[in-house]
């Protein structure tokens, strides 16, 4: 059994839930202080003693959307073939885009910058598709480099959750799209 919340840890949690809404719809620097406060219920004073500030709290909210990500994707199983791991990886991908689209925008959408080009920590969710790549490499059924293809697979990926979350792709189109542009990029780095 867990620890019953305290009030910190109800306020916490609103204030996570208003700057997940906040981060995925405004520019950082629209998002005050006193907008997060008042959009949870709750006083600057608590941004400040349960986050050190804004800037405590976005590295909150990120965190969650990872690990989310990162859960989401490492329970996808594993089979003989990774091929077909790494579509399943992109099923699960999607899902959770579609499911978390807050947490989404919040990593990807846009408002806020990321940068891909960091090291590959313990639980960061590229780490299941880097595995997948890396099987289906040591099995001659891709060449490259792993880096590079998990980047185009990405890309990929990325430009079509994020067209099917604006609106431009139906959910029908989206899940069309998904299989073909998936074997299209996958097909470009086959031996």
């Amino acid at each position: 059994m867990g620890r019953p919340k305290t009030n910190d840890d109800t306020v916490k949690e609103r204030l996570v839930a208003c700057a997940t809404e906040m981060f995925a719809t405004r520019p950082r620097e629209l998002v005050t202080v006193r907008a997060l406060a008042t959009a949870a219920g709750t006083s600057t004073t608590a941004v400040y003693s349960l986050f050190d500030g804004k800037d405590g709290l976005i590295g909150e909210v990120r965190d969650r959307a990872v690990a989310g990500l990162y859960q989401d994707l490492s329970a996808v199983p594993t089979s003989d073939d990774p091929l077909a791991d790494l579509f399943a990886l992109a099923v699960a991908y999607r899902r959770w885009g579609r499911e978390h689209s807050h947490l989404y925008t919040v990593l990807f959408g846009g408002v806020q910058s990321f940068d891909p080009s960091g090291a590959v920590g313990t639980a960061d969710p590229v780490r299941p598709l880097l595995a997948a790549i890396d099987r289906a490499l040591a099995e001659s059924l891709l060449a490259g480099e792993a880096t590079s293809i998990a980047l185009s697979f990405w890309v990929t990926l990325h430009g079509l959750v994020t067209l099917e979350l604006a609106g431009a792709l139906d959910a029908a189109t989206a899940e069309s799209s998904l299989r073909t542009t998936i074997h299209a990029t996958l097909r470009g780095w086959r031996k």
